[in-house]
């Protein structure tokens, strides 16, 4: 009896532990949208402004009805090839030599405030749209709910 209590001590002590290193999963319903910039040229950072305002346009009549963060994310999945056709016809258009790539990933962010919403740091899903090294500054906004993509 007493080495049972003693194991699940052990085993406590150890799942507690354990629990304190792993970094914090959050799971906010937000789906958040992050261009990344080739480099911070300034060239690369117009290039990524351009493709911020071709994506906008085209996503915002898929947005204008949705009603979580789930569909959102479907949305994206049924359109990553054509929001990638966007952003390297807009490349190209420029003559850049690099291409976009776009993945939805779950990263760790800062906290980072857009309008009157906070997002506190932790980690959320996003659309990652990396252009060429994607080595320069991100513009960013808020998919879902769609505060970037409506009328």
């Amino acid at each position: 009896m007493k080495r049972n209590i003693f194991i699940i001590i052990i085993l406590f002590f150890v799942i507690f532990s354990v629990a304190l290193f792993l970094p914090a999963q959050n799971d906010y319903d937000y789906l958040r949208i992050h261009i990344r910039a080739n480099s911070n040229l300034t060239i690369d950072q117009n290039v990524k402004y351009q493709i911020k305002d071709e994506l906008v346009k085209f996503l915002t009549p898929h947005f204008a009805n949705v009603k979580s963060k789930e569909q959102a994310i479907n949305i994206v999945e049924k359109l990553k090839n054509n929001m990638e056709n966007i952003c390297n016809n807009k490349l190209k258009e420029n003559n850049f030599n690099y291409f976009a790539k776009i993945k939805i990933n779950n990263e760790y962010f800062p906290t980072r405030n857009y309008n009157n919403t906070t997002l506190e740091a932790g980690y959320y899903d996003a659309v990652i749209v990396e252009l060429g090294e994607a080595e320069g500054d991100n513009w960013w906004c808020i998919m879902y709910p769609p505060l970037c993509f409506v009328n």
